[in-house]
């Protein structure tokens, strides 16, 4: 199915948007590990990212950096070798370079049950989890916009909670492998913007209602990036 991209009428360049996304890791991770509560700066994040540890923090915390930029590079790899998919095995071989030794299993949908802090949603069972991954796989193929396309897989991945930990994260990885795949600009969520992240997620987790999200993720793509593709 054609792919567009009818927001902005941008063009697909797939060689810009990998390059510009391979610039722009140092800060993907830095916002990416702020957002969780891990409180770095940008060059504590650079010196970790060059083989350096950084006093002051905790072993845990330098891991996820760590398995934050191995994620980034496997997704490029992936798109390198046309083999990035919104699949299962893709999801999960993703999952266990991200959540490596910080959820309590990687790499494998969740085997209990989860609740999400500060809502009222109530994740699936388990037991759930494959049938609603690949309705959602249905659900993703139909859609031809690929902002609409990559905001909806991440919103489906965040909602349904299919691991134990490293959820929204996964999502948003997910969400730019498929903008990358499209050769569209990826989304970077500042954590400058957290509480209008978290408030707008709290609301979408009841109401199921994406507009939203999907209004905020939009803000969030780099506008001067944008001028590259128009």
């Amino acid at each position: 199915m054609a792919i567009s991209e009818t927001y902005w009428n941008m063009t697909p360049n797939k060689r810009m948007a990998k390059h510009l996304a391979i610039r722009e890791v140092p800060s993907l991770v830095y916002e990416a590990v702020n957002l969780e509560g891990v409180l770095m700066t940008l060059p504590e994040v650079q010196t970790i990212l060059d083989g350096v540890t950084v006093g002051g923090h905790k072993i845990s915390d330098q891991n996820m950096v760590i398995n934050q930029a191995n994620t980034w590079e496997r997704i490029f790899e992936l798109i390198d070798e046309n083999r990035f998919n919104f699949s299962k095995s893709i999801a999960l071989e993703l999952h266990a370079l991200a959540a490596k030794e910080e959820a309590f299993e990687w790499g494998v949908f969740r085997s209990g049950n989860v609740s999400i802090s500060g809502s009222e949603h109530e994740p699936p069972a388990p037991d759930q989890l494959d049938e609603i991954w690949l309705q959602t796989e249905s659900e993703i193929e139909i859609i031809t916009d690929a902002y609409d396309k990559a905001i909806s897989a991440f919103l489906k991945m965040a909602r349904t909670q299919f691991f134990w930990d490293v959820n929204k994260r996964m999502g948003r990885f997910m969400m730019n492998g498929i903008l990358l795949k499209e050769g569209f600009p990826i989304i970077n969520v500042p954590v400058k913007r957290q509480l209008e992240f978290n408030t707008l997620m709290l609301e979408f987790y009841v109401s199921n209602d994406m507009s939203g999200m999907n209004i905020f993720l939009r803000s969030c793509v780099n506008e001067k990036i944008i001028s590259n593709f128009t």
